[in-house]
């Protein structure tokens, strides 16, 4: 069996190969290597009733016990049918217990190998990539058509649809793992049942985390053009306890307020009357607000939605580098605005 490039993976796991009795699934994508694994375990035992048909092993405990894997893939099923083998490779190497499946006889159980990142020479990926009973399957951080397909998964399975503001928000608040962005879209849906479209604005209130002390003088300060404020309610934050990270979500909802406020500024009416009649904002942001309002363009507040949404994503995916990136996105917002953003 040649390896399978990352763009026929999905392909060969709706359609496995026959003669194939081990599967290697690897890759720095831990979610979407368990996620791969599920779809193929599930597929394998389709129809089958027993219990005892999927088998969990150690690849640590195979490194001591190398027949171990052979012995259990050629025990007949107590009810007959298929049985599957997940084994979750570790430290030591499991490649010894691996070929020697692979050089007996067709078992009726199917192995399944959940790997890290494994380099091109790594023993059990060649072995697997070698072999006419074997298939290596790798795993990358999504794209974007991988993460389109998922959110599309989801979606029809709730009966939503999404729009295509919300679609680009959702995708760029993913972090690198695909079980944990799939549980963000299956947690969006919930959020939004009973209505038949998801907007930008369900996406930012789901996927925001929740407000904390200094987080709303932090995105005012922001959005009205004072970066010193912005700077000194970051400390404030910091003083408590809560990191700048937290922030960015907020950011991102008022974000996305204002574009839509903005929106009526557009059509003619006045900033004041526009948050006067948005019973949603708070007396005492009344003013930062209309002052927003007369300092950012439509268009200049959807980008700072896309940086924002970014730099939630960056948060999401390494604490360390996202809050430094938390505090430059929200300190460059200020600047933009001191300088009269149009």
């Amino acid at each position: 069996m040649v390896a399978i490039k990352a763009s026929a993976v999905d392909a060969f796991l709706a359609r496995p190969q026959r003669d194939v009795f081990a599967v290697l699934i690897y890759g720095p994508d831990a979610g979407l290597v368990a996620e791969r694994a599920e779809t193929l375990a599930r597929r394998a035992l389709e129809g089958s009733d027993d219990p005892f048909a999927l088998v969990r092993l150690e690849g640590d405990d195979l490194a001591s016990d190398p027949g171990r894997l052979a012995d259990e893939a050629r025990t007949i099923a107590l009810f007959g049918g298929k049985r599957v083998i997940r084994v979750r490779i570790g430290g030591r190497s499991a490649t010894a217990a691996v070929e020697a499946l692979l050089e007996g006889p067709q078992p009726e159980s199917l192995a399944i190998l959940e790997a890290g990142d494994l380099k091109k020479n790594a023993p059990l990926r060649a072995l697997c990539e070698k072999s006419a009973r074997a298939a290596a399957l790798p795993c990358y951080p999504d794209e974007a058509g991988a993460r389109d397909r998922l959110i599309d998964e989801e979606m029809r399975a709730a009966g939503l649809t999404i729009s295509p503001d919300a679609r680009a928000l959702l995708s760029a608040s993913f972090g690198p793992d695909r079980l944990a962005a799939r549980e963000d879209v299956r947690k969006l849906c919930l959020y939004a049942m009973g209505q038949e479209r998801i907007e930008a604005e369900d996406v930012a209130a789901v996927v925001a985390e929740t407000s904390e002390a200094g987080m709303d003088e932090a995105v005012d300060a922001a959005f009205a053009g004072r970066p010193a404020d912005v700077a000194s309610a970051l400390r404030s934050m910091r003083a408590g306890g809560t990191p700048a990270s937290v922030a960015l979500a907020a950011g991102l909802r008022h974000a996305l307020a204002l574009h839509r406020l903005r929106g009526q500024v557009d059509e003619g009416r006045s900033a004041r009357s526009v948050v006067e009649g948005a019973p949603m904002i708070h007396f005492r942001r009344k003013d930062a607000v209309e002052r927003a309002l007369t300092r950012w363009t439509s268009a200049r507040l959807m980008d700072a939605v896309t940086r924002l949404a970014g730099a939630v994503a960056q948060s999401r995916r390494s604490a360390a580098t996202g809050e430094a990136s938390a505090e430059r996105v929200l300190l460059a917002i200020g600047q933009e605005a001191a300088r009269g953003a149009r």
